[in-house]
């Protein structure tokens, strides 16, 4: 039987120790605001955006809402974000994605300044990345990294196969495991021989943004298994980019769906926005 990486256990001891050293920072006279920014009222992005705050709460830091019209323009959702980024209190500006279609998203992301930018989207902090240097690194990669080490799982010297290669999730984590010494291998959805690929990898993380696309062919006995995705079908079930049930018999760990990657994206927003405060 695989063991079972619980995210929701880790994301809890995270925000504990977040909640710590908060108390400490207010001690020392050091505080923090997270600015959240929502365009429309999308209910996947309303909960998320509402999950945010309350974990922001739990550990003691400070959040503004902006709740946005869906009409709201490109040029008042810029000027909003120029004016905070001049608010000294305010330490990170989160939008919410995705964006109504009449929004440049990359625009957007890049009027945020990159020492607020606790998305870790913004350009330099994604260079900063590339090349070793200090910056906010995106949360689900971020929190693939530490799923994996507080499990215990060895990542140098091992094979990591990312399955997807967005801007978000597959290239930043991609460049997080070789941070840690493994050997990366980037797939994507026009990668010929996937199949085969996939069996080679100890690590194999999945982003590949289809449900249960990934079952027990395309993975090597023993693998570790990190499933990114998240879909909801019909009867509102969640699911994975993972077929769990074909899959979790021949792994050696394997993150569920819920309660895997999810819980510690919003655990490394937390901790980019405790950095902003220091």
């Amino acid at each position: 039987m695989a063991y079972i990486v619980d995210g929701k256990k880790i994301s809890a001891e995270i925000k504990e120790e977040l909640k710590e050293k908060v108390t400490e920072l207010n001690k020392q006279g050091k505080e923090g605001v997270l600015a959240v920014i929502q365009v429309g009222d999308d209910p996947a992005s309303s909960v998320y955006v509402r999950n945010k705050k309350r974990a922001c709460e739990y550990i003691g830091i400070k959040s503004l809402s902006y709740e946005l019209p869906q009409e709201t323009t490109q040029e008042e959702l810029t000027a909003l974000i120029g004016q905070l980024n001049e608010k000294d209190e305010v330490k990170g500006i989160l939008v919410q994605l995705p964006l109504p279609s009449h929004i440049d998203e990359d625009e957007i992301i890049t009027s945020i300044a990159p020492s607020k930018d606790v998305d870790g989207f913004h350009p330099e902090n994604v260079g900063a990345l590339l090349i070793g240097q200090p910056g906010y690194v995106s949360c689900t990669p971020a929190g693939i990294i530490q799923l994996l080490k507080r499990s215990d799982i060895s990542i140098e010297g091992k094979h990591c196969v990312v399955v997807g290669r967005s801007n978000i999730v597959g290239k930043p984590m991609a460049v997080l495991m070789l941070r840690e010494n493994a050997t990366v291998t980037i797939t994507h959805s026009r990668t010929k021989n996937l199949q085969e690929i996939c069996k080679q990898a100890d690590i194999l993380i999945v982003a590949i943004g289809k449900r249960e696309f990934i079952d027990s062919s395309y993975v090597k006995e023993g693998a570790v298994v990190i499933d990114v995705g998240i879909h909801r079908d019909e009867n509102n079930k969640l699911s994975g980019d993972v077929d769990f049930a074909s899959v979790e018999p021949i792994c050696s760990a394997i993150t569920p769906v819920p309660g895997g990657v999810g819980p510690m994206t919003i655990a490394m927003l937390l901790h980019n926005c405790v950095e902003a405060m220091i």
